[in-house]
């Protein structure tokens, strides 16, 4: 099977570098246009079922990816929520380096030991919901299906973590861009191997920079 693990496109927030979380902001004109580049790129290839998380950046952009007729094929799920950043939500980071500066610090350096203020998650938390999110989005999938998956950086980082093998500590060795594309490939699950990270072909030149500034 083929899972095609997308990211969400920019959204106003995105490009503030404000911490999004669970507020539902919308795309961008530049996430539009980022996730219709995507849909250039996916509109010849088959696509058995579609998953976004229920919050409108996911949801559109799986839309748009999708194409008009396509769009019956897309489901939610609330597994594939972004991370819930309590109290950080709306914040930029240098808002929150002045009232949480302790817990800026780990989140860069060891994000695997916080747990977000007021409410918020943890990395484990989020992994616990995403991967039976991802299981259901596979379930009964054939050998040859292709099932699209549209989430957030956050999200898609714990899963590939989980599918690279390596730990939620190293969160940050690899990047998520906006509308970014990961191919993953195998019989199930325990067997997914990483064929591409991170590709944003459709949207970024080779040596451009496909910027992500906050989850």
């Amino acid at each position: 099977m083929r899972i095609l693990l997308a990211r969400h496109g920019e959204t106003p927030w995105n490009a503030e570098g404000r911490y999004q979380g669970r507020e539902d902001i919308p795309l961008s004109p530049v996430g539009e246009a980022q996730a219709e580049a995507l849909g250039a790129r996916l509109r010849d290839l088959r696509i058995d079922r579609a998953v976004a998380s229920p919050l409108s950046r996911a949801q559109r952009t799986a839309q748009l990816a999708l194409g008009a007729a396509r769009h019956a094929l897309l489901q939610t799920d609330s597994g594939l929520l972004e991370i819930a950043h309590g109290s950080w939500e709306g914040l930029l980071a240098s808002e929150i380096r002045d009232r949480d500066p302790d817990r800026l610090q780990a989140w860069r350096e060891f994000p695997d030991s916080v747990l977000m203020p007021d409410g918020g998650e943890s990395l484990q938390h989020v992994f616990d919901r995403a991967w039976p999110a991802l299981a259901r989005a596979c379930d009964g999938l054939g050998a040859d299906g292709t099932v699209l998956v549209v989430a957030h950086d956050a999200v898609n980082r714990v899963i590939l973590c989980r599918v690279l093998g390596i730990p939620f500590s190293r969160l940050w060795t690899f990047r998520q861009a906006p509308t970014t594309l990961n191919l993953l490939e195998g019989d199930g699950l325990d067997t997914l191997e990483v064929v591409r990270l991170n590709d944003c072909a459709h949207h970024t030149p080779l040596f451009g920079e496909a910027v992500h500034r906050a989850l």
